[in-house]
C-alpha cells in the first residue's frame, strides 16, 4: 500500500487534526522551486552524508530556484556565473549536508516519523488547499509531475519525511530551553533604550607624533611582553595548480556556441509583459459566500461608477499586505499570482476595472494601472558578457575533469613533478605561513591552508577547491610555534609602544580638562574655552559606535549608567580617552517591554535553540562520514 493509499483511507480522521506548520522549502512557490533545465541520471549523488544521499536532481532544482529568484529580483543583470561567484551552489550544498546530517542524527537517536505525520504537514500546505480542505490525490499528483522537471509523489514525500524528522531532532534537543522575563527586559532595554550625548574625544592617534620609542624602550617592552609577540605554528607547502584562469585564456567561444547558449537560456536575456495593478480582496474563508459576493458586488459598482478605487481599498480590502497603500500590488509578470487572478488581471487594459474575480482567498476586484511590454535583449548587446560566461564554464569543467584525471595518478610527493612535467604544469613551494596569512602564489586559499595545518609532513592531499583552481599539495616543512628574536618583530613592538604611550598622552590631556568640564554650568561652553572640539550624537543605542573612537563599550556602559545630566570621568578606550555629558534617555517603558515580550522570547528562543542545535550538528558531523562529488556538482551548475 501507497503513502497516497494510506492517506486516503485516513483521510476523515486526518480532516480534524491537521497541523498548520510551514514547510522549510515553502511549497506556496512550488512552480518556481520546481524549475529546472533538465536532470541528471538517478543515482547520481552530490555528496553523501552518514550514508545519506544527496541526489543531483534535488541539488539541481534548489540551485535552479536560487537562480531564478536572483533573476526576478537583477533581471538582466543575473546571469549563472554571478551566481557561481556568489557561492551559491557551496551554500546550497552546505544547507542540503546540514540537513542530511541532521537526518542521519535523528535516524542513529531512534527519532521516527510516522506517514500520519507526513500526511498532516501535505495536506497543510497552503497550495495543496482548497477552501481549507485537501485538494484531493489525483490534483496532488497533478500538480508535482505538471511541473517543468516533474517530481515524483515517493520523492516528494520523502523530502517532507526529512523535514520533520530534522524538525523533531531540533525539538528533541532544544525544547528543555527557556529564557526569563528578567533575561527578555535585559534584551529589549539592550535594543531600544537610548541616550544622546556631547562627546569630547581624545583620540590616539592624534598624540602618536608627539611620542617617541628608543631601541632602549623597545627592547624593555619586549622582555617584560615576550609571549604576547610569540609566533605560532608555521607550514610550508609544495602544491601543483590546475589554473582556472590559465585554461580560460585559450578557450575561444566561437558564433554558433554563443548563438547555441543564447537561444538555450532565453528567458535570461528577456524581461516578459509586466502589468501594475491594484486590487480589492473580501476574504470567504469562514463567512457566508453569497453575503462575501453581494458586499464585492456593490464595492464594484461604486468603482465603476467613479469611485476613487484607492479610497476603496483603504476602506474595504482585507488583504493586509497592500490595502494602506490602496490596493497597489507594483508591477507583476505572468505566473507570479494565483491562476484566476493573473488571468483576468492579464485580459485588461490599463486603467480598466475587472468583474468579480473568485480565487482561493476570496473574491478581487482588479484594476490595471498601467503594462509594460515584454522586452528582449540581443544577443549583439550580451556577445561580451556570454562569452566570458562561456569560457567561465568550459574553463571550470575542464579544471573539475583535470582534476579528477590527476586524482588516480598523484599519489605521493614524487608524484607533484612527474604529473607537472606530463601536463605542462608548474609544482610551486610556499615559504612559511600561519593559519590565518596568505599564501605564496595562490592568496586566499581557506581549504589549502586548513588541510596543510591537518596534514603530517609528506603528506599528500587529494584535489582542493580554491578561488583559482584546484590543489594538489604536499606539506614539506613544519614550524613550531616559538618566541621571536627581537630583531624579527622589533618594528611590531615599536608600533606597540607608541600606541601605548600615545594612549596615556590622550589620557593625561584628558584628566587635565574633565576638572573644568564637570564644575562648568556649560559643558559646551568651557570645552570650547579650553579648546577642545564637543561633539552631540544622535541617539545611541547599546551596538552604537562613538564617533572617533568606533565600538566602545566603555563608554556606552557608562552614558546608560549616569544620570542624565551628569558627566563622566575620563573613559579609556582601545583608540583614545573620552568625557561625556549626558543629554538626554530615552528608557523603554514597562507597556513597551509587556507589548513585545512575547515576540522577543520567541526570538530569543530560537536564537538560543538555533545556536545550541548548530554546536550540536558541528559535533554530529565530526562522527559522520561526508563524502563530496566535485565532479558531478560542477556537471549540475556548469
Amino acid at each position: 500500500m501507497t503513502m497516497l493509499d494510506r492517506m486516503r483511507r485516513h483521510r476523515n480522521w486526518l480532516k480534524w487534526s491537521l497541523v498548520l506548520v510551514v514547510l522549510a522549502f515553502v511549497i506556496f512557490y512550488i512552480p518556481d522551486f520546481l524549475r529546472g533545465t533538465g536532470a541528471v541520471a538517478n543515482g547520481d549523488a552530490v555528496a553523501v552524508v552518514g550514508g545519506q544521499e544527496i541526489r543531483s536532481e534535488e541539488f539541481r532544482r534548489l540551485y535552479q530556484m536560487q537562480l531564478q529568484q536572483y533573476r526576478t529580483q537583477l533581471g538582466s543583470q543575473m546571469n549563472e556565473q554571478l551566481l557561481k561567484q556568489l557561492g551559491i551552489d557551496q551554500q546550497i550544498l552546505a544547507q542540503l549536508i546540514d540537513e542530511r546530517a541532521a537526518v542521519a542524527e535523528a535516524e542513529r537517536l531512534g527519532i521516527k516519523v510516522t506517514d500520519q505525520e507526513v500526511a498532516q504537514r501535505i495536506f497543510a500546505i497552503p497550495a495543496f488547499q482548497e477552501n481549507g480542505a485537501f485538494i484531493g490525490a489525483q490534483r496532488y499528483q497533478q500538480v508535482l509531475a505538471s511541473q517543468p522537471v516533474p517530481l515524483s509523489v515517493s520523492d516528494f514525500e520523502e523530502s517532507v519525511r526529512r523535514s520533520i524528522l530534522a524538525d523533531k531532532l531540533r525539538t528533541s534537543l532544544t525544547e528543555w530551553m527557556a529564557i526569563s522575563d528578567k533575561e527578555l527586559e535585559q534584551e529589549f532595554r539592550r535594543r531600544n533604550d537610548k541616550v544622546k550625548l556631547a562627546l569630547v574625544t581624545f583620540n590616539l592617534d592624534s598624540y602618536r607624533l608627539d611620542v617617541t620609542a628608543s631601541d632602549a624602550d623597545v627592547a624593555s617592552y619586549f622582555d617584560a611582553h615576550q609571549s604576547d609577540f610569540k609566533i605560532p605554528e608555521k607550514r610550508k607547502i609544495q602544491y601543483l595548480l590546475i589554473d582556472v584562469d590559465a585554461m580560460r585564456e585559450k578557450i575561444t567561444i566561437s558564433q554558433q556556441d554563443l548563438e547555441r547558449a543564447y537561444n538555450d537560456n532565453a528567458a535570461q536575456y528577456s524581461t516578459p509583459e509586466q502589468i501594475r495593478a491594484s486590487h480589492i480582496l473580501l476574504k470567504t474563508d469562514g463567512k457566508d459566500d453569497a453575503a462575501v459576493k453581494a458586499q464585492a458586488e456593490d464595492i464594484l459598482k461604486q468603482a465603476r461608477a467613479g469611485a476613487d478605487f484607492a479610497a476603496l481599498a483603504k476602506k474595504y480590502s482585507q488583504d493586509d499586505s497592500n490595502a494602506k497603500n490602496g490596493g497597489d500590488l507594483d508591477f507583476f509578470g505572468r505566473g507570479r499570482m494565483v491562476p484566476e487572478f493573473d488571468a483576468a488581471a492579464f485580459a485588461l487594459k490599463p486603467g480598466e476595472i475587472s468583474d468579480l474575480v473568485k480565487t482561493q482567498f476570496g473574491y478581487h476586484i482588479i484594476k490595471v494601472t498601467d503594462k509594460k511590454g515584454g522586452i528582449t535583449t540581443p544577443l549583439a548587446a550580451v556577445k561580451d558578457q556570454l562569452t566570458e560566461q562561456l569560457q567561465d564554464e568550459r574553463a571550470a569543467r575542464q579544471a573539475t575533469d583535470m582534476a579528477a584525471a590527476l586524482e588516480a595518478d598523484i599519489k605521493k610527493p614524487a608524484d607533484l613533478d612527474r604529473v607537472a612535467k606530463a601536463r605542462g604544469l608548474t609544482v610551486e613551494e610556499t615559504g612559511f605561513f600561519a593559519p590565518n596569512e596568505p599564501l605564496l602564489g595562490l592568496g586566499s586559499a581557506p581549504e589549502v591552508t586548513s588541510r596543510a595545518f591537518q596534514m603530517n609532513v609528506g603528506d599528500m592531499s587529494g584535489a582542493l577547491r580554491t578561488g583559482r583552481g584546484y590543489v594538489f599539495m604536499t606539506v614539506t616543512g613544519k614550524q613550531d610555534p616559538y618566541i621571536p628574536k627581537l630583531d624579527e618583530v622589533k618594528d611590531q613592538v615599536r608600533d606597540t609602544v607608541i600606541r601605548q604611550r600615545a594612549r596615556e598622552m590622550s589620557a593625561q590631556k584628558a584628566a587635565e580638562a574633565v576638572a573644568k568640564l564637570k564644575s562648568a554650568a556649560d559643558f559646551e561652553k568651557a570645552a570650547k574655552a579650553a579648546v577642545l572640539e564637543v561633539q552631540t550624537t544622535d541617539f545611541l543605542t547599546h551596538d552604537s559606535p562613538i564617533p572617533d573612537l568606533g565600538q566602545a563599550p566603555a563608554v556606552i556602559d557608562a552614558a546608560f549608567s549616569l544620570p542624565q545630566g551628569a558627566v563622566s570621568d575620563p573613559i579609556t578606550t582601545d583608540n583614545g580617552t573620552a568625557i561625556i555629558k549626558v543629554l538626554e534617555k530615552q528608557q523603554a517603558s514597562p507597556a513597551d517591554i509587556a507589548a513585545a515580550k512575547e515576540t522577543l522570547r520567541d526570538e530569543l528562543l530560537n536564537e538560543r535553540r538555533s545556536l545550541f542545535f548548530g554546536s550540536y550538528m558541528t559535533k554530529a558531523k565530526q562522527n559522520m562520514k561526508i563524502q563530496l562529488y566535485r565532479d558531478t556538482i560542477q556537471r549540475v551548475v556548469g
